[in-house]
């Protein structure tokens, strides 16, 4: 194994424990996108961030909601 001259960050949420990795948000299952913290601010933290939320998306709209998981279960409650 080669020796590798890289470091990683990694900053962990106080609040919610959400990862990033060299600024990189991460989901506890190991996924990312471009949008991932954008998500997580309307999953999570646009309604139960604090001070102590370190999500730079914090208060922008976009990206998953909840309200927007419901309305997709609802259409494929509804095709059935």
């Amino acid at each position: 194994m080669e020796n590798s001259s890289e470091t990683l960050s990694t900053k962990i949420c106080e609040k919610c424990g959400a990862t990033w990795v060299n600024g990189k948000h991460y989901w506890r299952t190991g996924n990312t996108s471009d949008h991932s913290e954008l998500d997580l601010a309307g999953l999570v933290c646009n309604d139960f961030g604090n001070e102590q939320c370190i999500n730079p998306s914090r208060g922008m709209g976009g990206g998953d909601t909840w309200a927007k998981r419901s309305e997709r279960i609802t259409d494929l409650e509804e095709r059935d």
